[in-house]
Formats: structure tokens, sequence, C-alpha cells
């Protein structure tokens, strides 16, 4: 956790011009990183696609939601590895939630990798609970470096038990 505090931060409609600066906080912060192909993909009406920028409109971090029948299913959702500690997070969180009630949402649902300790605590803190394993879900590295496979755990949550918790409305 850092010390530092949380940075001003505006949360908008990502852009194909956000696409340089959310690969590189994706290559930074994933070792099995989307491609630009997927960002440019979800930049569309079918998807929420949403970045967080500091005044000066250096990026922070980005989500990527697909709402679908009465459920918003988070895709991705990164922070600078840089700026980790900083309730940046939380914030994106707080605008899957918004778009989860503008979508008419009753769940929220998304996988995380094991190996992902910060982002379980964050979904851990924010309400999500785990309901279930996806077996050999993400593509990943074994101890000796050859490629194997990794579990996803699935979490969900109400959106109003988590409006009412973070008072999103």
């Amino acid at each position: 956790m850092s010390a530092e505090p949380t940075p001003r931060a505006l949360l908008r409609d990502m852009t194909d011009a956000d696409l340089d600066a959310v690969m590189a906080i994706e290559t930074r912060a994933y070792d099995f990183p989307w491609s630009r192909g997927n960002f440019a993909d979800s930049i569309n009406p079918r998807y929420v696609t949403q970045v967080l920028v500091d005044p000066a409109g250096a990026l922070l971090g980005y989500l990527v939601a697909m709402p679908g029948v009465e459920e918003m299913h988070l895709l991705n959702l990164a922070v600078d590895p840089l700026l980790h500690g900083r309730g940046l997070g939380a914030l994106l969180l707080d605008a899957v939630l918004l778009a989860a009630l503008r979508a008419r949402a009753q769940l929220l649902w998304l996988e995380v990798r094991p190996s992902n300790p910060r982002a379980l605590r964050l979904y851990e803190r924010y309400g999500l609970h785990p309901v279930a394993r996806r077996r050999d879900y993400y593509p990943a590295l074994d101890a000796a470096g050859r490629p194997c496979r990794e579990d996803a755990i699935v979490m969900s949550a109400r959106i109003d038990a988590l409006t009412r918790r973070h008072g999103v409305a």
C-alpha cells in the first residue's frame, strides 16, 4: 500500500487514441496481456470501455465490461502498477457499478487469477464473493517456464447489495 494520495482523476469513455497508453499499462500489469485488437474490438456500444485519467490527461487505469441479460461481466480492469494502493481500482469498480445500474443489471461477475492476490483482495473488499472455479481458464507458465493453464476464480455480487455498500446510485 502506497502512502501517496489518490491523484485527482476523471473517468471517460475509452477511444482509439487511448490504445497506446492502455497497452502500456496492460503489458506492465499482466504477464499475458490482452492484444491491442481485443481493446479496439471492445470500443463499441455493446461494451463499457472507460479510462481513468489525471487532470493532465495521463492514463491511470481502465476497465472493459460487457452488459448481458440482467448482468454485467467485468472483462478487464487495470491500474498502472506504479499507482497501486491509491484507491484507483475501487474508483474503477464504482464506474462498473454505475454502468451496471444504467444497464439495469442485477448481478456483477468476473473471473480473476488465484495468483493475483491484489485483485482478489480488491474484489473481496468491494463485496464480491467467490462462487465458482473455471478450470484451466488462463494461459500461464509453470515453475520451469513451460506453458500451462491456470484456473479462474469466478466472483459475483448482487448490484443492489453493492450499491447499498458503496453508496453508488
